[in-house]
């Protein structure tokens, strides 16, 4: 599935988007074309998007900045620098940033004044790993994954020794404590709730560092803040997962890398774990997420650029 991405004309439909289960047909868009938007940088992360300004925002991790991307211009500038080599990123329930930082080994939330608040840097005593993705409940509870990427090297944070292990965790938004919901992750990676937050889709990327270690999806019951029943979603090898999102009929929308042309990009499965279609681009894919006026437009962190392509799938997103 290749594509002239030196901005030569391409085929319509684009050949990029494969569907694999005629279902996926439905979340296509005939002359809807996947397009590069910025380009440039080092790793590209952690993308969310701010309805209420129209701009998309995303970590560099190891240039330590995150970038803005302002969709009625086009114009890319620098958000936040330095940013604590900053990685996952989302909106909580009142549209305020919440960032996992690698560098701080900490999650923050950005207030409506541009002050930082940190939301949590330390588990009984011990500082956090280094923070990787994030999602808030519509009960205001964060939960996060911290498995420790930003101080194994540093490129992406800070080199250190694991001072806990790697977990699952969920952070009460009333008592401010938090609670580890899930321990048993060789590397916690990207996650996100299903439609009616019955779910909770976590992403398993200890094959990065370990070529026997886990390159699945698991997925859990939540029940009264705690999960139940977990379960392997869908087996990425031979490449593996990052960040996932959900959108509003069920499917969950994965990144995949690190397998080659043909598997890297975002691949996209029914809520039984049927796989649908894949959207290729030329480089691994780490995080995603929806936006645009409709929330129909699919934007892609890959591993130097930033991708949109426009389905018929409404991501479900928050606020």
């Amino acid at each position: 599935m290749q594509r002239p991405w030196d901005g030569s004309i391409i085929r319509y439909p684009d050949p990029a988007i494969e569907v694999i289960d005629k279902r996926f047909k439905r979340y296509t868009i005939g002359n809807a074309a996947v397009e590069r938007l910025a380009t440039g940088y080092r790793w590209a992360e952690g993308g969310v998007y701010f309805g209420d300004g129209r701009y998309l925002l995303w970590s560099d991790i190891p240039n330590d900045r995150i970038m803005r991307w302002d969709e009625a211009t086009g114009a890319v500038s620098v958000f936040r620098q330095p940013a604590n080599h900053s990685n996952g990123n989302t909106r909580d329930r009142q549209g305020r940033l919440v960032t996992c930082e690698h560098g701080t080994r900490r999650v923050t939330r950005t207030e409506y004044d541009g002050s930082i608040t940190v939301l949590m840097d330390r588990y009984q005593g011990k500082p956090l790993n280094a923070p990787n993705d994030v999602v808030v409940h519509s009960d205001g509870s964060v939960w996060f994954t911290d498995p420790g990427y930003g101080i194994l090297m540093n490129y992406e944070g800070h080199k250190a020794e694991y001072e806990l292990p790697t977990a699952v965790y969920r952070l009460d938004p009333v008592t401010g404590q938090a609670t580890v919901v899930a321990d048993d992750f060789e590397k916690p990676n990207g996650l996100c709730f299903s439609p009616d937050e019955s779910r909770l889709y976590i992403v398993d990327t200890g094959i990065s560092h370990n070529e026997n270690g886990p390159s699945h999806i698991r997925v859990f019951d939540v029940v009264d803040g705690k999960l139940q029943n977990g379960k392997v979603f869908v087996d990425m090898k031979p490449g593996f997962a990052d960040g996932v999102r959900c959108d509003v009929d069920g499917n969950l929308w994965s990144s995949a890398g690190w397998a080659g042309a043909g598997f890297d990009g975002v691949h996209c499965y029914t809520s039984d774990g049927d796989l649908l279609g894949k959207i290729h681009l030329p480089e691994p894919c780490a995080n995603i997420c929806f936006g645009g006026r409709k929330k129909n437009r699919l934007f892609m962190c890959g591993s130097t650029s930033i991708y949109a392509l426009y389905v018929e799938a409404q991501g479900v997103q928050w606020p």
